[in-house]
Formats: structure tokens, C-alpha cells, sequence
């Protein structure tokens, strides 16, 4: 049995299952990750992050997107684009991925027990393979089980006329049109991929506006640009009933009277942790009617040897906090010395054209009663956007007036999501508007957008 005596044990070996065993082999403990072998990278690696994203850059690049402002709207790479072309990419970056989780896995010496985990006890797991079932003993654990789409049970999922998310790609062909039903982040990832293929798209939700943790300036830059590309808005709508017609059709019936109608439909309304296979009770753990943990500031569970960290704790479910999270936890339970500047998460959200955001925003800056100014500069401004073709895209800083130190970066646009670190490491450091209108940028670059807001931005004063 001392085989299976473990410091730790991480079930889950997605970006925060995987970051907390590194973090603890690197302190010396002896560690074991648990997970299905063909899900080695976890949900991040499979079903949602890697997939998604590169769904997104082949979906930009067969469709010839980027080139439009040069060639005109009817510009493509590839005339036709069937699923097969899009997931071939898809599939080659999971492999490869995946492949690197393993590696470094070996490379700390991390044992990787396949199969599915369940609580025997607090700290008695039973690990259920594909050849036999494994007892592991936890001095601690750390639950990353990450989460799946949630399911409504009155909604008819076939996998092929009415699907979630984590379907898409397994997809026969592209329909013509589709309901996206839910203008969240992944709702709203989606359904901008689908109206650049050209899919004629149709997205509800029952709130009356999309992201309301974003600036709402950046919110409707992307709505407007959504719907250019053909997208239709139905907001402030709640379904009332999905059905799948003879026709071949899906109809979405609201509550309001009116009735949606495409080819497909796409449900995109939450997440649930995977929690519900755990035997959570065994251990002593409730979990709340999504499944998710609740933990403390330092990832601790109402059991105070389990931790949780990932998507099974909510908000942000982003692969980057995520990691952090793992690491954080890690670094508690063993009492080694870690720090997270919650102020400063960036978020990056993966919609055509992508947003991204560091910091505080307008209406939270207008509740607090906190004077600011802002400065912006836009992408038609600056020769790298006219180089790229991007007309819409823009940077808007907000600052205090009066010491000029930085409160918020907003970015939307090509590649905001990579200049977004350039105000984040400012903030952290303490640093003003004038850091920006002092310093070089390469040119042409993205990053030059800094000085050019920094300055629109001091010049209000």
C-alpha cells in the first residue's frame, strides 16, 4: 500500500490540475494526477480552450477574413470549407498539446493514473481504470475536474440539428443557420466563428446586454461589428420551449410570443463542474447546484486537506487564472510563499474580431464614485492596423487625473489580447499615463497604440 500513499493527489489534469502537481513536485512531494488517459490535458486541452481557439485561427485564415479590407467581402483562400478542413488543424494541435502535458508530467516525476477517481473517504480515493480499480491514500488533495456544458432537460440535444458547444465539431456538415442560445463568452465565441463562415446566425439571451463585466463601449463595438458580418441580435428574450420541427428546421419559441427559426441550434448557457462522479459526500463536500466547490481565499474546501482551483469554482473559468489558481492552492496547503494581484487578471475573450481587459471599467469606476479620464487611440490611427486591415479595432486606457496612474486597459481588436500585458505590467508596477507618452514603441506595432492613447488621453486634461 505505501506505493499509494501520496502527498497529493490532483484529480484533474486540466491548467489548474496540471500547474498544482508540477507546483508540488517542485517542493519535493510526491504526486499523483488522475484522469482519463484520452483526456490527458483535460477539458482546456480537448473540449473547450486549444479547440476552440484554433478553431477560430483556421476559420480566420480558410476564410480569408484578415485580407478583406485589401481584396473585398468576397475574398476567400478556399472557396468551399467543410468541417473536416476545419478540425484537421484542430485535431493536430490537440495531439500536440496533449503530447506536452505528458512530457512535463514525466519530467517531474508526476505518477499519471488513468481512469475515473471517486471518494472513499476524506482521504481514500479509488481510482477506477480500464483494467482494474486503484486505492489511492491523499495527505491532501486538490480537485480540477473542470466542468462540461450544462444541459437543460427540457431541451432536445440530438447531437446533430440541436447541440452544445463541446459538438461542434463533430459536425457532418455546416448548416446554413443556427440559434446560438446564450451571449456569454463561449456563446458569443461561437457565434462570431459561425457568422465569418458565413452561417447566418441568430443569438438570444434573456439579459439585455452581451458581457456585462466588460466596458460597455468595447460591448458594443463588438455587437456592432457582429452584426455586420450578418449576426442578429434577439435580447431581453427568454425560450420558452426548443423544438425539433419535420421539416428539418429548429424552432425556438420565446416567451414573448415570437418564434426563432434556423437549421441548428447551438446552447451555450453555463457550464457544470464535473463533480457529480466524485462521491463528494464521502468526503464531507456539498457542492451547489452547478456542481462547483466553494473554497476559501487560499482554494480550501470545507475539508481542510482539499482544495479546489479551475472552473469547479466558478468565475473566471479562464485557462490562465486557472493555472494560478492550481499553483496558489498548492502553495497553501504546503505553506510555500505565493501572491495573486486579483486586481489584475487579464481576460481574453476569443470573439472575431477578440477582446481583451485588464483592470477596472467605466461603470465600475462611475459606481465607485472614482473620478477618471480616458484615452484612446484607434486601430485606423496607427499604420499596423492599416497594414492589417483593421479599421474597427481600439485601445482605451482610464486613468485617475490627478496622479495619472493607470485604472483600466480595454483592448478590441487584431491581437488584443497580446497587448493587453503591456498595460497589465504597468499597472503592477505602479506605473502613469506618462510612462507611455515617455517610452519607444517599435514601429509599426499594435503596442505603438499606447502612446498614441496616452497622449489622446493627457490631452483631455
Amino acid at each position: 500500500m505505501r506505493n499509494n500513499c501520496y502527498d497529493l493527489v490532483v484529480i484533474g489534469s486540466g491548467p489548474a490540475g496540471q500547474k498544482g502537481a508540477i507546483a508540488a513536485a517542485k517542493l519535493g512531494k510526491r504526486v499523483a494526477i488522475v484522469d482519463r488517459t484520452e483526456m490527458l490535458g483535460g477539458v482546456c486541452v480537448h473540449n473547450g480552450t486549444i479547440p476552440s481557439k484554433t478553431l477560430r485561427e483556421a476559420i480566420l485564415y480558410l476564410t480569408g477574413y484578415r485580407q478583406r479590407a485589401f481584396y473585398g467581402d468576397d475574398y476567400v483562400v478556399q472557396e468551399q470549407i467543410g468541417i473536416h478542413d476545419l478540425t484537421r488543424r484542430v485535431q493536430s494541435v490537440v495531439d500536440k498539446e496533449a503530447g506536452i502535458v505528458r512530457k512535463q508530467l514525466r519530467r517531474n516525476h508526476i505518477d499519471l493514473v488513468p481512469g475515473t477517481a471517486q471518494f472513499i473517504d476524506p482521504r481514500t480515493i479509488a481510482v477506477e481504470g480500464t483494467l482494474e480499480t486503484r486505492i489511492l491514500l491523499a495527505e491532501h488533495t486538490l480537485i480540477a475536474c473542470g466542468t462540461r456544458p450544462a444541459r437543460h432537460a427540457e431541451v432536445p440535444f440530438d447531437g446533430v440539428r440541436i447541440l452544445s458547444p463541446d459538438q461542434l465539431c463533430s459536425l457532418a456538415e455546416m448548416p446554413k443557420s443556427m440559434i446560438v442560445v446564450g451571449a456569454g463568452v463561449i456563446g458569443l465565441e461561437y457565434a462570431s466563428m459561425l457568422a465569418a463562415l458565413g452561417v447566418e446566425v441568430t443569438i438570444t439571451d434573456q439579459r439585455q446586454r452581451v458581457l456585462d463585466f466588460v466596458d460597455t463601449e468595447i460591448a458594443e463595438a463588438l455587437c456592432y461589428h457582429l452584426r455586420r458580418i450578418g449576426a442578429a441580435f434577439r435580447m431581453g428574450e427568454q425560450i420558452s420551449k426548443i423544438c425539433l420541427e419535420d421539416n428539418n428546421r429548429v424552432t425556438a419559441y420565446l416567451t414573448s410570443g415570437k418564434r426563432i427559426s434556423a437549421a441548428s441550434l447551438l446552447y451555450a448557457v453555463g457550464r457544470q463542474a464535473n463533480t457529480d462522479t466524485l462521491n463528494m459526500e464521502s468526503a464531507g463536500l456539498e457542492a451547489d447546484e452547478r456542481g462547483k466547490l466553494a473554497v476559501d481565499e487560499s482554494y480550501r474546501t470545507q475539508v481542510s486537506h482539499i482544495f479546489a482551483a479551475g472552473d469547479v469554482i466558478g468565475f473566471p473559468s479562464l485557462a490562465s487564472t486557472s493555472m494560478e489558481q492550481g499553483r496558489l492552492a498548492v502553495a497553501a496547503m504546503f505553506g510555500a510563499a505565493a501572491h495573486l494581484q486579483d486586481s489584475l487578471l487579464p481576460y481574453g475573450i476569443y470573439t472575431i474580431p477578440e477582446i481583451s481587459m485588464v483592470g477596472r471599467t467605466e461603470q465600475t469606476l462611475t459606481q465607485a464614485k472614482i473620478p477618471y479620464e480616458v484615452g484612446v487611440a484607434r486601430y485606423e490611427e496607427l499604420a499596423k492596423g492599416q497594414m492589417v486591415g483593421d479599421d474597427l479595432g481600439m485601445l482605451k486606457l482610464l486613468f485617475d487625473p490627478t496622479t495619472l496612474k493607470i485604472l483600466g486597459v480595454h483592448a478590441i481588436g487584431e491581437n488584443a489580447a497580446e497587448i493587453v500585458h503591456v498595460g497589465q505590467a504597468v499597472m503592477a508596477l505602479d506605473g502613469t499615463m506618462e510612462y507611455f507618452r515617455d517610452t519607444v514603441f517599435n514601429y509599426p506595432t499594435f503596442a505603438e497604440a499606447y502612446k498614441v492613447a496616452a497622449h489622446n488621453g493627457l490631452n483631455r486634461l
